[in-house]
């Protein structure tokens, strides 16, 4: 483990007791833990910002009755497979499915597909998780 340093920081008071009901909603353990939580979020968001190489979780939910839905979504995913690592297709009743795709590259192109992924007809719910390779942070 890295060596700790301990810091000061100065908050107004009401911010402090918002940002303490918010960590115990999440079952924090310590404000340490937290605010160490919101610096790597703020790393991550920079490395997607620099171009880096970072990964991602794409979600989708959507009907599988939907004439034509799969194959578009299966071609999008076949254009861009060297951005794909794997992916999950599950069975959420007879008519939604919810599909998880990891990815692995630039952010421009993992943002391109998650929008085209998205933007098929039958696509209910879509986002982008953004994540990092963890050498930077």
């Amino acid at each position: 483990m890295d060596k700790l340093t301990r810091f000061g920081v100065s908050l107004e008071k009401e911010l402090l007791s918002k940002f303490d009901l918010h960590i115990k909603k999440q079952n924090c353990p310590a404000r340490s833990k937290a605010i160490a939580d919101l610096i790597r979020k703020e790393l991550v968001k920079s490395e997607w910002d620099k171009g880096k190489t970072v990964v991602a979780a794409i979600t989708l939910v959507y009907d599988h009755h939907k004439k034509d839905l799969i194959s578009k979504l299966i071609d999008i995913q076949h254009d861009t497979h060297g951005l794909i690592i794997s992916s999950q297709h599950i069975h959420l009743d007879h008519n939604n499915c919810f599909e998880i795709i990891i990815v692995k590259g630039a952010p421009q192109k993992i943002k391109s597909l998650a929008d085209k992924l998205k933007s098929v007809k039958g696509v209910k719910h879509s986002s982008l998780n953004a994540a990092t390779t963890g050498k930077g942070i």
